[in-house]
């Protein structure tokens, strides 16, 4: 009388001690004889144990024998409070009697213990969830017996189980493994969802859960995809049953619940049959053999008709003659399924393993006042191909022709059978869908998605590189001369690589400026000489202002760090003396910036020029600096003595061309100025 769960298939099962996960009653006892087939053995894994050891196991223990009955050995006694067994415990046979004795105590739940035959080396308990793995993917062997009233889980198929949710009454709910045979599962951890919805599937309801950091799904075979009642697929013609429910109403209007009104989510009344007793059915002619996975039920639909049936049967024919009922493998009785509840909600069951026919039956057995019904069926094609043509030799005719008989029918069903079970193709494991994978479809969406991101990828790369030399065109037909944003602080920068670089033969001297000249200019008299009407030849930038140059301008600024009226005057240091590079004797390549005026006054009265201007050449002394081409002939000439004046006039408020001290060039104006030296 302690025996509580209890389930011993032919490779797995459960069993748990009675009241188990509460306190195991008082002077109790169970025994429990697993065999599995010879030449195998078992293996027994504890999912929990929790049995008083306070008596060091005399009254209260859990004892492993090898073997049944009088000649069985002992392979060991166990109790003992929150005790851990590591590992597995392995007979020596196939054969393992496990044996409970609970004594006199006030607490210990009992034990849960699973079992499988010893190829299952990846064994766990009905206790195990998701949590207790760190794997994103593993696989695992469920026993049979997992659907235990003391285990909870929420989610559905193919949204996903909480990671709280117990692995193997999962895997039964999800329609992966039997709950009476087990089996293998794989599954997959992901990132959790903040609600999961509950549903009833295969006799295992489904919570509501809220929020987890992760769930759980499984690989299945991909064949989950629905057969064609409710989306029309199948004809009416064939929906057939065993009678229909017709009558009129308060209006008299007549009411026909016909069979094709049978298809899951069609909105309108159900089929439902004329007289409720167990000989009734609904029938759907697949039109060839399919490989039906499930079967989906509601009840009638309708809160003024609330009929449903809570209880089936299912029969399969490949000639609509001769029907099977459907059997779990290793079990003598007819499966019976779960039907609906109430009217409204989905109720799945699957089949393990799968039905392959193409007549389906479904026979209520219970229902709801009548009984009424939407149903869907899920599977896949199943195609087998043509079948070989089978060629027997003619017997011989004597008395062992019943011998031969029974052996051609023996091998004729042994063929069909293998036909049956072997497929042809191989369906790809995917993640739980309940969509038919189709290698077709694949590979002609490849075919069209492969050149379509081809082109696009082709013409960002064309667009790319348009734009690149579009740039560097633009680049290139910007002017030498005619840059744009002059007034930008970085101008110069931009200049240098269009202005001629200097060869190292002709490389230019320098002008020098007096610190007599410069002394006389105050900083606040510079703006006024830059605001001065233009010349025909550029000025120099006196005071270390970088203005706004003109077009064909012949001087360039300082490279470095920009003067300001607030920088210290460069000109008034008597120990080092400046050089500037602001006017410079242009090159004589370079016909396209301005030249000075070349005047021979060999014929000319040695008057002065009557021209009044700042000057912008200086030689100090008699000795003019060395300049390069034609300007050394211009200055040397200048400096002869064969002209009594100089080519220029002189600066306001300096002594004329007979100075000894310096002899200063001025450019010619456009504008004609006085020549005395008052002052501006």
């Amino acid at each position: 009388d302690g025996c509580g769960h209890t389930v011993l298939g032919p490779e797995s099962g459960t069993l748990a001690s009675i009241n188990y996960p509460q306190t195991s009653p008082n002077s109790t006892v169970c025994e429990w004889e697993i065999r599995v087939k010879p030449g195998q053995r078992v293996q027994l894994k504890f999912g929990d144990f929790d049995i008083d050891d306070s008596d060091s196991c005399h009254s209260s223990y859990l004892r492993v024998h090898n073997g049944i009955g009088p000649t069985r050995t002992e392979i060991g006694k166990y109790c003992g409070f929150g005790f851990q067994m590591d590992g597995l415990i392995k007979s020596r046979s196939n054969e393992v009697t496990v044996q409970f004795m609970s004594g006199t105590h006030t607490a210990g739940r009992g034990f849960l213990a699973s079992y499988s035959t010893t190829d299952k080396s990846d064994l766990i308990t009905c206790l195990d969830n998701a949590s207790h793995f760190s794997e994103p993917e593993f696989n695992k062997y469920c026993p049979a017996g997992c659907v235990i009233p003391f285990a909870d889980i929420s989610g559905t198929i193919p949204h996903g189980y909480r990671d709280s949710s117990s692995l193997c009454m999962a895997g039964v709910h999800a329609g992966v493994v039997s709950n009476t045979l087990g089996g293998q599962i794989n599954v997959v951890i992901s990132k959790g969802i903040p609600y999961y919805e509950g549903s009833l599937a295969n006799n295992v309801t489904s919570k509501v859960g809220p929020l987890s950091t992760s769930l759980f799904t499984f690989k299945t075979s991909g064949c989950y995809g629905t057969l064609g009642v409710e989306s029309g697929v199948i004809p009416d013609s064939q929906i057939t049953a065993s009678s229909i429910l017709e009558w009129s109403d308060q209006a008299g209007q007549v009411n026909i619940w016909k069979p094709e009104n049978a298809r899951l989510k069609r909105p309108g009344p159900p089929w439902a049959a004329f007289i409720s007793d167990e000989h009734q059915w609904l029938q759907i002619d697949l039109n060839k053999e399919k490989r039906i996975t499930g079967i989906i039920t509601t009840g009638s639909t309708l809160p003024e008709y609330y009929y449903y049936v809570s209880a089936y049967r299912i029969l399969y024919s490949d000639d609509a003659q001769k029907w099977t009922v459907y059997r779990e493998p290793g079990i003598d009785k007819d499966k019976v399924f779960q039907g609906n509840t109430e009217c409204y909600q989905e109720v799945r069951n699957n089949f393990i393993p799968p039905i392959i026919a193409r007549f389906f039956r479904i026979n209520p057995l219970k229902w709801h006042q009548k009984i009424a019904m939407k149903v869907e069926l899920l599977g896949c094609q199943f195609s087998i191909g043509r079948a070989p043509k089978i060629t027997m030799p003619p017997p011989p005719q004597n008395n062992n022709d019943n011998k031969n008989n029974d052996f051609s029918d023996d091998f004729i069903h042994s063929v069909k059978t293998s036909l049956q079970t072997d497929k042809t193709t191989f369906t790809p494991e995917i993640k739980n869908t309940t969509v038919t994978p189709s290698v077709t479809k694949d590979v002609a969406l490849a075919a069209v998605l492969v050149p379509v991101l081809v082109m696009v990828f082709t013409t960002l790369i064309l667009i790319l590189v348009c734009a690149w030399h579009w740039r560097n065109r633009k680049k290139k037909t910007e002017g030498t001369y005619d840059l744009p944003y002059w007034d930008r602080a970085g101008w110069w920068k931009g200049m240098k690589q269009f202005l001629p670089t200097k060869s190292a033969e002709h490389e230019e001297t320098p002008v020098r400026y007096s610190s007599s000249e410069i002394s006389r200019l105050r900083p606040r008299e510079v703006p006024t000489m830059l605001q001065t009407e233009s010349a025909e030849y550029a000025q120099p930038l006196v005071g270390g202002v970088v203005g706004t140059l003109h077009q064909r301008s012949t001087f360039k600024p300082e490279e470095g760090k920009e003067a300001s009226y607030a920088d210290l005057d460069p000109y008034n240091s008597p120990i080092q003396e400046v050089y500037h590079a602001y006017a410079e004797p242009l090159p004589i390549t370079g016909p396209e910036y301005a030249t000075p005026i070349i005047m021979d006054m060999s014929s000319h009265p040695s008057t002065p020029l009557g021209v009044s201007s700042i000057s912008t050449f200086k030689a100090a002394g008699s000795q003019a600096p060395p300049l390069a081409g034609a300007y050394n002939k211009l200055l040397s000439r200048t400096d002869s003595s064969s002209s009594a004046q100089a080519l220029y006039d002189t600066p306001k408020g300096q002594p004329g061309p007979g100075a000894a001290d310096e002899l200063v060039y001025q450019v010619p104006q456009s504008v004609p100025h006085s020549t005395g030296s008052k002052d501006e």
